[in-house]
């Protein structure tokens, strides 16, 4: 386990991962480089299929990121100019950027104050535009995808789960990314599943979207040479795979940490003035993140800092009031819990290998940080 080292507790500690699958990884690494795959080898094809049967889920295609893997589903569900996909305004802008590289027009919705998209502003922003709902499974927690997909389902439009920040997440006996018709994840180095830099993958039940995905990614080849549809690069890169592959099998063993560790900050700042979201039914959250919500976010975060406390915040701007937005026409006021998130939400350290003491010592600077 991490430990606290001079009153420090970083963020997030990969190197302490990568220690302690140190001969695995290099193993891993030497076979890619021994084989020479470099592009589309063996462990991509390998990953696919364990993440696949990981989630439930029949196909998996890798991709190089979260965003590809997004933009990829809305191009192969053929949306495009003109349509209309719903999702969130307090999420990282990969989601409404996804729908802006296919030409079609985000249309964002508010969050409950546990973040997660609310499935009665779903049903009301629903339009005979409409192609897609795209909900945001953020921070680890899963959304109400079962009522998701029921206004879904009544609408007849698909759901394109953006699952990049649940790897592992459980509803009800299944997984994050096996509820829609597609989903995305990202590999982002300090996901709960981190590749050694960008990479994605899309998972869907249809055989017909995963062939088209698997085109769409690889210049649009059906065959070598033969391109019969826009000529993308979007391809998983095999070093990334084979990374992903030591990593996987320790998956659920990281998210229980995360659990754990998240249910001891909540022993730990019990009785203060913030707001933590519940913890909700086990399993469905495996924070990727621990985030509370204060008015004193700015002060607070500087103080952690002069203690050696590293905080994040996620996200300071929600997407209708990011200036490459402008052209949505949202206001500010718009989405009144997503914009008091965004001004109060501090993201706490949380990775599987931090020990108790530094969950302690980051709650001790917590309490000494907020006016008394």
């Amino acid at each position: 386990m991490s430990t606290a080292l001079n009153g420090a507790v970083r963020f997030v500690d990969l190197q302490a991962q990568i220690q302690s699958l140190q001969p695995a990884l290099n193993q891993a690494m030497q076979a890619v480089l021994g084989r020479g795959d470099f592009i589309l080898g063996k462990d991509v094809e390998l990953f696919e299929q364990e993440f696949a049967a990981y989630c439930g889920v029949p196909h998996a295609v890798g991709v190089d990121s979260g965003l590809s893997a997004l933009e990829l589903a809305l191009r192969a569900l053929r949306i495009g100019p003109g349509d209309e996909v719903i999702t969130q305004a307090n999420t990282f802008i990969a989601s409404a950027g996804a729908v802006l590289a296919v030409g079609a027009r985000p249309v964002l919705v508010d969050c409950d104050d546990d973040g997660v998209i609310r499935p009665d502003a779903v049903r009301a922003a629903l339009t005979p535009a409409t192609r897609a709902i795209m909900p945001v499974h953020l921070f680890g927690r899963i959304c109400d995808i079962e009522a998701i997909m029921a206004i879904a389902d009544a609408a007849g439009v698909p759901v394109v789960e953006d699952a990049c920040q649940a790897h592992g997440a459980l509803l009800n006996g299944r997984r994050a990314g096996s509820f829609g018709i597609a989903s995305a994840f990202s590999f982002y180095p300090a996901k709960n599943l981190g590749a050694f830099g960008d990479a994605g993958m899309l998972l869907t039940r249809s055989a017909e979207l995963a062939d088209a995905v698997r085109q769409l990614r690889n210049y649009g080849q059906k065959t070598k040479y033969q391109h019969v549809s826009l000529p993308l690069n979007h391809r998983l890169d095999t070093m990334q795979a084979a990374v992903l592959r030591v990593k996987l099998p320790h998956l659920d063993g990281w998210n229980a940490r995360r659990q754990y560790l998240a249910d001891a900050y909540r022993e730990h700042l019990e009785g203060l003035p913030i707001r933590i979201a519940p913890a909700g039914a086990q399993g469905r959250h495996v924070y990727h993140l621990f985030v509370i919500e204060t008015e004193q976010r700015d002060r607070l975060r500087d103080a952690l800092q002069a203690g050696g406390i590293e905080t994040g915040i996620h996200y300071p701007t929600p997407l209708h009031l990011q200036p490459a937005l402008n052209e949505l026409g949202y206001r500010r006021g718009a989405f009144p819990t997503a914009e008091r998130l965004a001004a109060h939400s501090l993201s706490l350290p949380i990775y599987p290998e931090m020990s108790l003491a530094q969950v302690e010592l980051v709650a001790g600077g917590i309490r000494a940080g907020l006016p008394g």
